[in-house]
């Protein structure tokens, strides 16, 4: 871990202690890289069959309720990455082979069913010695094996996480439709070479369980890349860090707004903690079936802004890594 240093606007990931009321200067720096090649993007977590069933005994159900969420700080960047234009698409979600709530600031347990609620999940991880907790959504793809999730929760400080896993479904350490353990994990090629919090985006291909991918058993949500700015949204996570605890699955839902300070994210007014990074951020969310297009991630919120989650803008960059991820055979 660096040494602190003072910045003018902390800046603190939704994995770490997300959100605390005044200003916090301190933070770490990440860890640059000068260039990144196309290859450096995608990382082997566990090749092996072996391997990979080593990852899921490694996480047991008193491994998975100890985790706890990174205490991450970063420092904004002066001037962020130009945003490329790109037409607005949508990729549909995927069936497994299975009233009107109000808009809440803080968060609400999820108790609306649907598929979401077997979708999205935690994702555990080691990082520098520690285990740690995020949360992650399972979307469609050409692989039916992909997950999505916050840049930050597959890489931090110039090295890639292990012992990576998805959990879908969580439920108190328990793991209703199974665990699945990463082969390859990924992220866009800025947030690999400098952590640019406009690309906080992670993904993982994650490998066949018992015979079966993991959309076959959980479903997928769709993807929606170059949207508009200022719509409705609900978010969806598994914060750990006080007053959450974990254990279940919480929503924010309400009209966002477009980051004014640094970063060309979408804000949402939401008060999830750490854990709830990566976590789905939905656009036409149908709240009697569960599903939407998935529009952003939970990622970062400032420290002197309490009860606002920020998620990046999914344009032509987020794109390209889902293609090459969504594509990825195991």
């Amino acid at each position: 871990m660096r040494r602190p240093r003072r910045t003018a606007a902390g800046v603190v990931l939704a994995a770490g202690t997300l959100l605390v009321a005044g200003l916090q200067t301190a933070t770490a720096d990440a860890a640059p890289v000068a260039t990144t090649n196309a290859s450096d993007t995608v990382h082997t977590a566990a090749a092996s069959t072996a391997a990979q069933q080593k990852i899921r005994d490694f996480w047991t159900p008193e491994r998975m309720r100890a985790a706890t969420p990174l205490d991450v700080r970063v420092t904004a960047p002066a001037t962020p990455a130009p945003r490329h234009a790109g037409a607005p698409s949508v990729v549909a979600p995927t069936a497994p082979s299975a009233g009107t709530r109000s808009f809440p600031q803080a968060g609400g347990a999820w108790s609306g069913g649907g598929a979401v609620v077997k979708t999205s999940g935690r994702v555990f991880f080691t990082f520098q010695g520690r285990n740690a907790s995020c949360s992650g959504d399972a979307i469609t793809s050409q692989n039916r094996s992909t997950v999505i999730t916050a840049g930050h929760c597959v890489k931090y400080q110039g090295a890639w996480h292990t012992n990576w896993t998805f959990v879908p479904g969580y439920q108190d350490g328990q793991t209703p439709y199974g665990t699945w353990t990463a082969a390859k994990t990924a992220s866009t090629p800025q947030w690999v070479a400098s952590e640019d919090m406009n690309f906080d985006v992670g993904m993982a291909v994650v490998a066949p369980l018992d015979g079966k991918r993991l959309a076959e058993v959980v479903g997928a949500q769709g993807l929606q890349f170059n949207g508009a700015y200022n719509q409705s949204m609900y978010a969806f996570g598994f914060p750990a860090a006080a007053p959450y605890d974990g254990k279940k699955l919480i929503y924010c839902s309400g009209k966002t707004t477009k980051d004014f300070l640094i970063t060309k994210d979408h804000g949402l007014a939401c008060n999830m903690t750490g854990g709830s990074s990566g976590g789905p951020w939905f656009a036409s969310f149908d709240e009697a079936t569960g599903a939407g297009v998935q529009a952003s991630v939970n990622s970062f919120g400032y420290t002197f802004l309490p009860n606002t989650m920020f998620g990046p803008y999914f344009g032509a960059e987020v794109k390209s890594l889902y293609e090459q991820t969504a594509a990825t055979r195991l």
